[in-house]
């Protein structure tokens, strides 16, 4: 690793002159700028705080300063920085230019004339007049989002500005390649490497990411020869100090009441944000966050000014509010779902809590390492959890994250969707040629492996020549001469459509709430605008408000300061449990049941407190669920216990005479999703009766009709591996899932606009467009939207992959299948997914009565054994 003094003889002079003010520079910057330097690609991966940013852009400013000293700064984009969060771009640019104005002021101070160095924003907020202004005085550091990126590659103007681009930086790498905006940004890349007509320097930026070398090429992708591009790899991930802990708030989470066991955990909470200057806490959910924050403020745990939420709901105005007091350290506790997770620049905070499991290590580490923003401060995390799954999650993410250990992270392949989308704006710049197309195309990571086929089949669907759709207003977007092998534009509005369409989130429906004096508020969904009354009371940032009115898609609303509100119930998804830490789960449970009967209930807590990092309370709780599991499968008979190599599939037939099959397989909820709906599928052919099916990440049920019965080894016998994938996409073909995801895919394709001659078309109008044409594109399974449909539902929303894969080992003995006799009691284990599946439960205290219900059950059963003689 170089020396200070060897990195400072490396950059320009005034520029080193400026850095040389620093202490010693960073591990990720000694490994990376030389790099940089060099002209090598290079993924940075790094704690926050440990100056990754900076590592990244020495070197190019560096450069740039060359050029500025020379007088041979032109007018175009030099490098193309890109993240995820709009928020965040705004905090790169006032952070460059801070250093950018001092390196100036240096040189001035020695007599040194410099060429300006101009940075600029470009995202879809910024105004017309500004995106005018860029052509004339062109940023040479441009900052921008995916889908920006991919609307300047097609403007006739400003594209020629990106001809000079040399560098590519791409931010919080992690949250980009785990979606579909990563995808779309791999071909931009290619297609700006192509433009600017030279190897790009392309530098991802992450904190916890796995694994590094997947990345890497999901970043550089391929030559034409089919090689991955070469990429430095500087792994700085563990280079930070941590400090986690795993806590309970009672004493018993069966026996205390929901309501005590609530005050317990917001004393908690208290108490953490006294002994802190700055406290970062987060839920999972946007109501979840909401009910924190509405819980602390009625107990006046600080001022009111210095406790807020923020999630994405709320207006960015709002946001913006809390995130600019947090820098100035006005803020003394903040609670979010997932909106400050990634490096918006926050100031110094010294606590993250952590409610609930966050579901993966990766995002957990992410989390917790918003706090200690320095690379000589510790990152503290509290994790607090109310549930013992939620605990047990908890507990062993702590020990995987000690160990150094990370979830894979899952990147979506060949999109068709997103093919499209890219196909129309390459065909804006020019005339293409198929072979051509695929050969840029397959230098992408995530379409490496696209056949021609493929590529011919989205272009007919893109010039209209799978089926007539032009009745139902879906006109060809290209041309295309299949025996020529050519392709390219086609309308004068193709344009337009392109600029107006782009992008890869779907538009959800959601309500824009503004007070009556016109000031914007934030979004409600609009299943609950449907329940609101004139009069009604309800939480939106933290505070009440009264409802008034609602005209079209927005609610009127006056604030109701001390008035009992109802709590917004919003309808985001719940973050799936990762299959890694699923994995990691199993093989816990295999430890402590293997040790359950030789240790000691000390030996063992003592081994959760010191491994896993639990408080005395979250030990114990851990420790009387597993006892309370494996002395229910003692009363059942059951020798082996559920882990990573046993599927244990418990039979309990329920108070109502239903068979209930419990498969505890701690897979994650995308995989268990996968294998319940493929196993319901095959048993309702089977049988001819309805199937229910709960999920959860611990395992699936399926609930079969009164008086049947199923045998599970000879259910799972009619779902080899080999099959999961056909039997799965005829399973989801009928479901709602299907019908709103093929919504999304059409929207992507363009097949459906959002945006037509600059009107925006409703979400409700657009759900009908797809309604009408799943009906024409009924049988049509080659049809690419469908494909990719289906391709999405599988790959992306549940995991197939790793589906095949618990199936494929229980074929060859990896994993065994072990069926518990029938019992009309559930275990202790299966609580959570019985709860889950009664949908008439709805409050907590009733679960919770429910919970305690079930687990004297339990108990009883247990005791029985105990005094019947053996």
């Amino acid at each position: 690793m170089l020396t200070k003094e060897q990195l400072l003889s490396m950059l320009d002079p005034v520029v080193a002159e400026w850095f040389s003010r620093f202490p010693e520079p960073t591990p990720p910057q000694r490994r990376a700028i030389p790099h940089v330097l060099r002209g090598e690609n290079v993924l940075i991966a790094s704690p926050t705080g440990s100056g990754k940013t900076l590592a990244a852009f020495l070197a190019i400013i560096s450069e740039l300063f060359k050029l500025a000293r020379e007088n041979k700064l032109e007018n175009k984009v030099y490098c193309v920085y890109v993240s995820p969060l709009r928020a965040l771009n705004y905090d790169i640019q006032r952070n460059l230019i801070i250093p950018l104005e001092e390196i100036k002021e240096i040189a001035r101070s020695r007599g040194i004339e410099l060429q300006e160095i101009r940075v600029g924003v470009r995202t879809g907020d910024t105004p017309q007049t500004e995106r005018s202004k860029m052509l004339k005085e062109t940023p040479h550091i441009l900052i921008t989002t995916p889908e920006t990126l991919a609307i300047i590659l097609c403007a006739p103007k400003f594209r020629e500005k990106l001809k000079a681009v040399r560098w590519v930086i791409v931010d919080e790498i992690h949250e980009l390649c785990s979606s579909k905006r990563g995808v779309h940004l791999t071909l931009s890349l290619e297609r700006l490497e192509r433009l600017a007509g030279k190897p790009l320097v392309r530098i991802g930026l992450s904190a916890t990411i796995h694994p590094l070398d997947v990345v890497a090429r999901f970043l550089v992708g391929y030559d034409d020869g089919g090689s991955p591009r070469p990429c430095a790899i500087v792994d700085e991930r563990f280079v930070k100090r941590m400090e986690l802990h795993v806590v309970c708030p009672v004493d018993d989470l069966i026996r205390t009441p929901a309501s005590v066991a609530s005050e317990k955990m917001y004393e908690l909470l208290k108490e953490i944000i006294k002994q802190h200057r700055t406290t970062l806490i987060f839920t999972n959910t946007r109501s979840g966050t909401e009910r924190v924050v509405y819980h602390l403020s009625k107990m006046k745990v600080v001022d009111g000014d210095e406790l807020a939420a923020h999630h994405s709901s709320l207006s960015r105005e709002i946001r913006r509010e809390v995130e600019e007091k947090l820098k100035k350290g006005e803020m003394r506790a903040v609670v979010c779902s997932t909106s400050l997770e990634l490096g918006i620049d926050i100031g110094y905070i010294d606590a993250v809590v952590q409610i609930g499991s966050p579901k993966s290590i990766s995002r957990c580490l992410q989390r917790i390492g918003r706090s200690g923003h320095s690379l000589d401060k510790v990152s503290k995390g509290i994790l607090v959890a109310l549930e013992h799954d939620d605990l047990v999650e908890d507990a062993v993410m702590v020990k995987e994250a000690y160990a150094g250990r990370l979830d894979r992270v899952s990147i979506p392949m060949k999109p068709l969707d997103v093919l499209a989308q890219h196909l129309v704006g390459m065909a804006l710049e020019k005339k293409w040629t198929v072979d051509e197309a695929l050969q840029l195309i397959r230098r992408s990571y995530c379409y490496h492996n696209l056949t021609k086929e493929e590529l011919i089949s989205v272009l007919k669907y893109l010039s209209g020549k799978y089926t007539d759709l032009t009745g139902y207003k879906v006109y060809g977007k290209v041309w295309f001469d299949e025996e020529e092998g050519v392709f390219g534009r086609r309308g004068l509005l193709l344009r337009s459509i392109y600029a107006q369409n782009i992008g890869t989130i779907p538009d959800e429906v959601a309500v824009k709430v503004y007070t009556v004096t016109g000031r914007w508020v934030g979004l409600i969904e609009e299943e609950f605008l449907e329940r609101l009354m004139p009069g009604d009371i309800f939480i939106l940032g933290g505070k009440t408000y009264e409802f008034i009115r609602a005209s079209g898609l927005r609610a009127y609303v006056k604030p109701a300061e001390g008035v009992k509100p109802t709590v917004p119930s919003w309808f985001s998804e719940m973050l799936p449990l990762s299959f890694d830490l699923g994995e990691a789960i199993g093989e816990f449970r295999e430890y402590m049941f293997n040790r359950i009967d030789s240790a000691s209930r000390e030996e063992l807590i003592e081994y959760l407190m010191d491994v896993c990092h639990c408080d005395y309370k979250a030990a114990s709780a851990i420790y009387e669920y597993f006892k309370a599991q494996h002395e229910f499968l003692n009363y059942l008979g059951v020798k082996e216990r559920p882990s990573h190599r046993v599927l244990l599939v418990e039979s309990y037939v329920d108070e109502r005479g239903r068979l209930n099959l419990v498969f505890h397989g701690v897979f994650g909820r995308r995989v268990n999703d996968a294998l319940s709906r493929a196993l319901a599928y095959v048993a309702t052919k089977l049988l001819q009766c309805n199937v229910g099916v709960t999920v959860g990440d611990h395992g699936f049920v399926l609930t079969f009709s009164l008086r049947v019965r199923v045998d599970p080894r000879s259910l799972l016998s009619l779902l080899p591996s080999s099959e999961l994938r056909a039997t799965l996409s005829k399973a989801i073909k009928q479901t709602e899932m299907f019908r709103r995801r093929f919504r999304h895919c059409a929207t992507r394709s363009l097949m459906i606009l959002r945006n037509y001659k600059g009107r925006e078309v409703k979400v409700a109008r657009q759900q009908m467009n797809a309604q009408l044409l799943l009906g024409v594109l009924k049988g049509m399974d080659d049809f690419p939207v469908i494909k990719e449909t289906v391709r999405e539902i599988m790959e992306d929303v549940m995991d197939v992959a790793n589906a095949e894969r618990v199936l494929r080992d229980l074929e060859l003995g990896r994993r065994r299948i072990v069926i518990t006799p029938v019992c009309d009691v559930p275990s202790p284990f299966a609580h959570g997914l019985i709860l889950m599946g009664m949908s008439d439960v709805v409050l907590m205290e009733d679960r919770k009565l429910l919970l305690k219900h079930l687990y004297e059950m339990v108990m009883a059963r247990i005791a029985s054994r105990r005094s019947t003689p053996q």
